[in-house]
């Protein structure tokens, strides 16, 4: 089951708005389209959010 921005993993819970949205969005990808295991999904999601973000904020 895809994780929603009411509904994602306990490891997102204090991260930014923007990056937890971006890290639900790439978690769901890698589990979905990559076949990655949730476990191994989050934390890559999450640094990958972190790095987008980051490298957007002036957008």
């Amino acid at each position: 089951m895809p994780w929603t921005k009411n509904d994602y993993p306990a490891s997102m819970k204090n991260l930014d708005p923007d990056v937890r949205e971006k890290a639900i969005e790439i978690a769901n990808a890698l589990v979905e389209e990559e076949h990655y295991d949730d476990g191994k999904a989050i934390p890559i999601a999450i640094d990958k959010a972190r790095e987008y973000v980051e490298n957007h904020d002036d957008d």
